[in-house]
């Protein structure tokens, strides 16, 4: 099973984590969240999101996931790639996050694009 690290601003990351457990009624394994916050230092917030890889890898691999791309938790991301290994999405969305658990088990591509496109998918015109 590939594991789910999410890395984004402040508490939302542990948001999708609660939200998830409501959804699933349950909490997923392998999922952890770092939150950061204005006045954190990537570059001291950078061990603690290693050792958290190290806690949600079962082996298979591991996608990060993250808000906005372009910002201090996707610039933290993007330190921690490995390809086919750690891979990372930004975008963060509940459908993303749910779409994502589902197909973890399908292998690090085919879960990644099924995120992509339920992010993409989740977005529409009511």
């Amino acid at each position: 099973m590939i594991g789910i690290l999410l890395i984004t601003h402040g508490t939302f990351g542990e948001s999708m984590i609660q939200n998830v457990c409501h959804v699933l009624n349950k909490r997923p394994p392998l999922i952890a969240q770092l939150g950061v916050a204005a006045q954190d230092d990537p570059l001291d917030v950078l061990p603690l999101a290693r050792l958290l890889l190290k806690e949600v890898d079962g082996g298979k691999g591991v996608l990060i996931m993250t808000d906005i791309f372009g910002a201090t938790p996707a610039n933290l991301t993007l330190k921690l790639l490995e390809p086919r290994r750690i891979e990372g999405v930004a975008g963060l969305s509940l459908p993303m996050l749910l779409r994502a658990l589902t197909y973890r088990d399908k292998g690090m591509e085919i879960m990644m694009q099924k995120a992509i496109s339920g992010a993409r998918d989740g977005v529409m015109n009511m």
